[in-house]
């Protein structure tokens, strides 16, 4: 089923910036600030905080209502024109019981951030809204030394034109999971140092696939089984599957596992294809393959899915510099040329 798309983000917009799970701007207060400064300057837009986002961690954490409600206000204002997500955390599922779908379906706007924010996603995806899977403020636009041009690129095609998104690229010029810790105000100034970029890695060659994309950070994914957000078997019959790992870096058998859960829920012969986002923080990159491995062999030795396409090491997730990822979109993956495309635009004019 087709989601319905928000309308475009310009120089002029209002962006709500909030904090749905870990209370980041109210502990690291400075990052916050030059994701947010480092934001404005680049797209000429005004970020204002919704009530709480600036609040203490342990306030937040005791008060998953009042997150929820800075939401539904955020999606109720007509003044704001986008949302996007502080950072991430890991509760942002406390918010679920507080959340009024038919305001998020009766008033779609720009809603991004990625890792916990998976969990809000799940929400947008359930109320029939395109939402997207890309940088927040403390992750990505507070990036050391100035954000990637990768990046900035993506998000401006995405969020800021009509124009049909295209074949999507791989990053050519270096990515990063290095931390230098945020407390330490030095560090901002200090560039990440970058690996050579490998490529994206087509497993299958399945021909040409489309499929409504849907998916998020695989660890926040898992605790959403069961529940009305994980989208039942009928929502996710031909969808293609992002997944990524966050920097608490799960090992390869997790893939295996939720791949075993998926296929056990009826979910998995269903999908078009699967994407897998290059892994999070303390993956040594020596031991990526194993990922790739633990997926393909879940999803071809186990379940005898040999012709469902799988690409891997992408640029998305807990990953920099990351591509922004349209949730309910249409996307195409052509595995004889190695291509991967959305053929239209993710938003719509104002």
């Amino acid at each position: 089923m087709s989601k319905t798309k928000p309308k475009m983000l310009r120089p002029g917009s209002r962006i709500a910036a909030i904090s749905l799970s870990w209370g980041g701007p109210g502990t690291i207060p400075h990052r916050y600030q030059i994701g947010k400064q480092q934001f404005e300057d680049e797209f000429g837009v005004t970020v204002i905080e919704t009530e709480h986002a600036l609040r203490d961690a342990d306030w937040l954490a005791k008060n998953p209502k009042a997150r929820a409600d800075d939401l539904m206000a955020a999606f109720a204002n007509e003044t704001i024109d986008g949302i996007i997500s502080t950072i991430g955390g890991e509760d942002s599922i406390r918010t679920l019981p507080y959340l009024d779908l038919d305001l998020i379906r009766n008033k779609p706007k720009v809603f991004m951030g990625f890792s916990d924010t998976t969990i809000s996603h799940a929400a947008c995806f359930k109320a029939g809204i395109v939402s997207f899977y890309g940088p927040s403020f403390m992750a990505g636009f507070a990036e050391n030394g100035g954000m990637f041009p990768y990046m900035v690129d993506s998000v401006r095609r995405t969020l800021f034109s009509t124009e049909p998104l295209g074949i999507i690229e791989p990053n050519r010029t270096g990515w990063t999971v290095e931390y230098l810790p945020w407390e330490n105000p030095e560090n901002q100034s200090i560039r990440r140092k970058l690996n050579a970029c490998t490529g994206w890695r087509f497993h299958q060659e399945a021909g040409v696939v489309e499929g409504q994309l849907f998916g998020g950070c695989v660890e926040v994914l898992d605790w959403l089984r069961g529940t009305d957000y994980f989208s039942a078997t009928g929502d996710l019959q031909g969808a293609v599957l992002f997944l990524e790992t966050s920097e608490g870096a799960p090992p390869p058998s997790f893939l295996t596992e939720f791949v075993r859960c998926l296929a056990a829920m009826g979910i998995l012969e269903g999908l078009s294809g699967i994407l897998l986002g290059r892994p999070g923080g303390g993956v040594d990159p020596q031991t990526f393959h194993e990922y790739d491995e633990a997926l393909c062999k879940a999803v071809r030795e186990e379940h005898g899915l040999n012709d469902m396409p799988i690409v891997t090491n992408m640029d998305f997730g807990h990953t920099d510099p990351m591509f922004v990822i349209p949730i309910g979109m249409k996307v195409r993956i052509d595995s004889t040329k190695q291509e991967i495309a959305i053929d239209e635009a993710a938003v719509i004019s104002n």
